[in-house]
């Protein structure tokens, strides 16, 4: 008798997104937002729980939806790369915030994330098959976005998902960041076979 392999749960992005519900319920987001101030001050664990906290119901839903899928998808496979991502990846985007867009005083979210490991994710497929269409589009319309952000997005808020701080917008520095670190995972990848022909 056979007995199906178990399935492997992705525990770290798992338990990630619910530090992030935690963070929601309770009142800890002053004390963990990337806020550039008390950064500059010494604390420098926001640049990290910076990226677990979220403006509203709505921001959590979209980026903690999108992270746990993310994690099904890469955690199992690579556990170390996707971990080791999870070290580097929200202190890296933070750290270019710092340095790039000063303006910004304070940043909270898992989009940035999502994005470098949606682009990496992608960016995997896309190597294994050339010829498959969809990937190029998932990074087409992931092109699209970082576009209408940078652009029309801005005088919006740069989102369609509503905030709950007015002064609150769409960070595309955080986001572009997010993208050099999935181009970053792409490029250290050794585990991407050749490209095949159909």
């Amino acid at each position: 008798m056979r007995f199906p392999k178990p399935v492997r749960m992705p525990w770290v992005f798992l338990t990630v997104a619910a530090a992030a519900l935690v963070i929601r319920l309770g009142d800890w987001r002053e004390t963990l937002l990337y806020d550039r101030s008390a950064i500059v001050g010494g604390q420098w664990w926001r640049l990290w729980t910076g990226h677990l906290v979220h403006f509203g119901w709505p921001h959590f839903v979209a980026d903690a939806g999108l992270f746990v899928i993310l994690g099904w998808l890469l955690e199992p496979p690579q556990t170390v790369r996707s971990r080791l991502a999870l070290l580097w990846l929200p202190a890296g985007i933070s750290l270019a915030i710092f340095f790039f867009d000063p303006g910004m005083a304070r940043y909270g979210g898992l989009s940035a994330v999502n994005l470098g490991l949606l682009f990496f994710y992608a960016g995997q497929g896309w190597r294994r098959n050339w010829t498959d269409w969809f990937w190029p589009a998932v990074l087409v319309i992931y092109a699209g976005e970082l576009i209408f952000e940078a652009t029309v997005g801005q005088g919006h808020r740069g989102s369609m998902i509503p905030f709950d701080e007015p002064a609150i917008y769409v960070a595309t520095t955080a986001h572009l960041a997010g993208t050099a670190g999935g181009v970053i995972l792409l490029l250290f990848d050794r585990r991407a076979s050749r490209p095949t022909a159909p």
